[in-house]
């Protein structure tokens, strides 16, 4: 055996957690990426508090220095889409926490595969019915790579695509129906105008 490893909290939570404003921003974030718990939240403010951190510290070297330690950081960023190919370390100092919680699993497994909310997502993620390439993956925070996201899908015995197909035929039926009655009522007031 090896020595033990001594875990560190990955997280920090905020100074007054009992600001109204602050708890209501942070409920509709909740609310928007389907986040299980606060402490969702507080682990990406605490990731991009660090990577602001590291930019800080680059801006404050000198030239050359800079100039060597910069495009790992940047290269870092923009290999998981935080950040666009030519950016500078003023784009990072200008990042906000929706930015790095779009990059989850969960929130693109609910824009491309047509889950109706995040909640239905993360529920597919655990149970084990996404798949990236060859892999499945049951971790909602992971976060995706650029060259992950093409090859996001759902496992071969997944029965989740029937059933979404399913509900949108059903949503498709309804509306078609509400759109024919609202026309046939339409025409029949028309009728009786003319009538009178």
């Amino acid at each position: 055996m090896g020595d033990p490893k001594y875990p560190r909290r990955v997280w920090r939570k905020p100074k007054r957690p009992l600001n109204y404003e602050l708890k209501m921003d942070e409920l509709k974030i909740l609310g928007i990426f389907g986040l299980r718990t606060k402490r969702e939240l507080w682990k990406a403010h605490t990731e991009l508090s660090r990577v602001r951190h590291q930019a800080r510290s680059l801006l404050a070297l000198r030239q050359d220095e800079r100039q060597e330690k910069e495009p790992v950081l940047m290269n870092s960023l923009a290999k998981i889409g935080l950040v666009s190919a030519g950016s500078t370390l003023d784009d990072v100092l200008n990042l906000q926490v929706d930015d790095l919680l779009s990059r989850r699993l969960q929130s693109i497994v609910t824009k491309k595969l047509g889950f109706k909310t995040p909640y239905q997502a993360r529920q597919a993620i655990i149970h084990g019915h996404i798949m990236i390439g060859d892999r499945r993956v049951d971790i909602p925070s992971y976060v995706v790579s650029l060259e992950e996201e093409d090859s996001i899908h759902f496992s071969p015995e997944s029965k989740i695509p029937n059933i979404l197909e399913n509900s949108s035929n059903k949503k498709l039926e309804i509306n078609s129906k509400e759109s024919s009655e609202e026309t046939t009522a339409s025409d029949s007031t028309e009728n009786s105008q003319t009538e009178v």
